[in-house]
């Protein structure tokens, strides 16, 4: 059995629409594959240790772990591809959290699916700071990304993965349409794919947009 780490956004949780999708998928056509996706606060010191406790759980069981992140969720999923050496896919990551930050500092903030207030400080940003890591090990990366995001500039990401696995959509936004079309590949980039069966055969995407894939 391996697990795969779904990582959600910032102030989102694991009822998001791409994770409720992808939980459903991997239930019919990867059962081999245990789903977690944690539900993450804000704080980043809390989040930095529940992923950490999770990856270094499987891996002291000697069970194979990928991690995907979205959007805040790319970024953590990056920090343990570099301290952990797991592989990661990233969905239109945040690549410098610290600097979107600031504008939610000293308010009362509530996620997409709770109730829970939670209020930031400059303290916080210091910790999520602290967090970044250079990309040395861009085998384990597949960045997808679309360039109609309207929330993060996806230019950053590609440049900062520029050794990395890519993929670039025209069009698209920031909670990547059409992402569906690459549960199969991303899984099997992350934990190899199933035993042979006959619904597992992959799917080429279908996406209006240009498609740009390159390798590091």
């Amino acid at each position: 059995m391996s697990s795969l780490i779904y990582i959600h956004g910032f102030l989102s949780s694991p009822q998001s629409f791409k994770a409720r999708q992808l939980q459903q998928w991997l239930a019919a056509h990867r059962p081999d594959v245990q789903w977690h996706c944690p539900h993450l606060t804000p704080y980043p010191e809390q989040t930095r240790h529940t992923l950490e406790t999770l990856v270094d759980r499987f891996l002291a069981e000697n069970q194979p772990v990928g991690v995907m992140g979205s959007s805040l969720g790319g970024f953590w999923a990056t920090w343990l591809a570099e301290t952990r050496n797991v592989k990661a896919v990233l969905v239109n990551p945040s690549v410098s959290p610290w600097q979107f930050m600031p504008e939610y500092l000293h308010r009362d903030l509530t996620a997409w699916h709770g109730e829970t207030v939670y209020r930031l400080n400059e303290t916080h940003v210091e910790e999520i700071r602290a967090c970044e890591r250079a990309i040395l090990l861009p085998h384990n990366y597949w960045l997808l990304v679309q360039t109609g995001d309207e929330t993060l500039d996806y230019s950053r990401a590609v440049a900062r993965y520029r050794d990395c696995r890519q993929t670039v959509e025209d069009g698209g936004d920031h909670s990547f349409q059409g992402f569906e079309r690459y549960h199969q590949q991303t899984i099997e980039f992350l934990l190899g794919p199933a035993a042979m069966r006959s619904d597992t055969a992959a799917t080429p995407p279908l996406f209006s947009g240009e498609i740009t894939t390159h390798y590091g």
